[in-house]
């Protein structure tokens, strides 16, 4: 294209500056609401894939079946099963953990905050624990044998008006069902709200806390170095079956590798960030609309010019090319400032989100998401031009310069 008609294109959309800014405007927001609702899934996807390294791919989970909180599905694991489990060709390691509904108070009289509490192992399998939930202390120490009335906290306890009005420290006490229970450390955050204010216990002390013998709601295994996940979680599956009596598909529980549980979950965001786009693209097929209607109008409105420009010897390609472009820029400014301003609100809705207890809501731009936000306004908007500008070159140009 020739630069004195790409010049020609812009100073046109200059002349109609109002109108110019209201064709942006309208594609604006639609690349802005896209930016922003795919940068949130894209964070998500990438707190899913970095909790699933930090864990590893030898981690089996052997809970109840559906989507109940751990303890609350009616399938329990008892001593002896979680032995067999143990003793399972590829598993290396297990450990059996125990959930409950706690009240925690910071004492008596005060309003009742209603949590998760945890019993867990505290020998060698701890570990296991502690990369499986993510748990880094941030001060204090570790739950160790022995603790009967003692617990770790998680991140939320240590920031105030989270779980209680005032900050909770290692060394401070809280009643948990109405117990006193001294704190020896508090957790790194997670970034979920419900693991963050969780009250973390040894076996010993939930179940002297909450009358419980070795009866176990969720169980923890760890592979043998080396050794496939999904065949081992097949064998675990397989075992516990036959032990239970039951067929397969008939199962009360279900066992899973760490790759299966970020499969889906990210299955579940790809859906919902598919319907959030689809209806961003609304807003975007508007803009388009709004475009082409702009681009009609102002063939109507330069009628007599195109008749000159055909008049002096300009093809029809040209004047194509002058409203594409036009259209086109529109499209291109309005996703440019679409883009940035969509990073802004994204990175905004992160900071709330994250003082608000919810690090795992944190946006990530990839450049794929500008690019393609880029090529695609443009696109959109050049294509919004495309019949309008057809409409211009396949004027007379004698009938043309008569119109009025």
């Amino acid at each position: 294209m020739r630069k004195e008609l790409f010049l020609y294109a812009l100073n046109n959309l200059w002349m109609r500056k109002m109108r110019t800014f209201l064709s942006i405007i309208s594609i604006f927001i639609g690349v802005s609401a896209i930016v922003t609702l795919v940068s949130f899934g894209q964070g998500l996807q990438h707190y899913l894939e970095e909790t699933a390294e930090k864990m590893g791919s030898d981690k089996l989970i052997v809970q109840a079946k559906g989507f109940a909180p751990p303890g609350a599905g009616g399938v329990s694991f008892s001593k002896e099963d979680l032995e067999i489990l143990a003793k399972t060709h590829s598993i290396d390691e297990s450990a059996g953990l125990m959930f409950a509904q706690a009240e925690v108070k910071l004492k008596e009289g005060a309003k009742p905050k209603y949590v998760y509490a945890t019993g867990s192992p505290t020998g060698p399998e701890r570990r296991l624990v502690q990369q499986v939930f993510s748990l880094e202390l941030l001060s204090g120490r570790d739950i160790k044998k022995g603790d009967k009335l003692k617990a770790a906290l998680g991140f939320s306890y240590s920031i105030p008006d989270k779980v209680f009005s005032k900050a909770i420290n290692a060394g401070d006490s809280i009643l948990l069902n109405g117990k006193k229970v001294d704190v020896v450390g508090i957790y790194k955050s997670i970034g979920n709200p419900q693991d963050d204010s969780n009250a973390y216990l040894s076996k010993e002390g939930f179940q002297e806390i909450f009358s419980r013998g070795d009866v176990f709601d969720m169980v923890l295994l760890r592979t043998e170095k080396g050794a496939d996940a999904r065949s081992a979680a097949d064998a675990v599956s397989e075992r516990f079956r036959k032990r239970k009596g039951q067929e397969k598909g008939e199962e009360d529980f279900h066992v899973q590798t760490f790759e299966q549980i970020v499969e889906t979950f990210g299955t579940v965001i790809n859906v919902l960030n598919g319907v959030l786009v689809v209806i961003a693209l609304i807003s975007v097929l508007i803009a388009a609309i709004n475009i082409m209607n702009t681009m009609y109008t102002a063939v109507l409105e330069r009628t007599k010019e195109i008749g000159i420009i055909k008049a002096v010897g300009s093809k029809e390609k040209d004047i194509v090319q002058i409203f594409m472009v036009e259209a086109g820029f529109l499209g291109f400014v309005g996703g440019a400032f679409g883009v940035l301003m969509g990073m802004s609100i994204a990175s905004l809705g992160g900071s709330i989100a994250k003082n608000a207890g919810l690090g795992l809501l944190q946006p990530v731009f990839p450049w794929w998401l500008i690019a393609g936000c880029l090529l695609f306004s443009s696109v959109i908007g050049a294509a919004s031009g495309l019949l309008p500008s057809l409409q211009a070159a396949r004027q007379n140009p004698v009938e043309a310069l008569r119109y009025e």
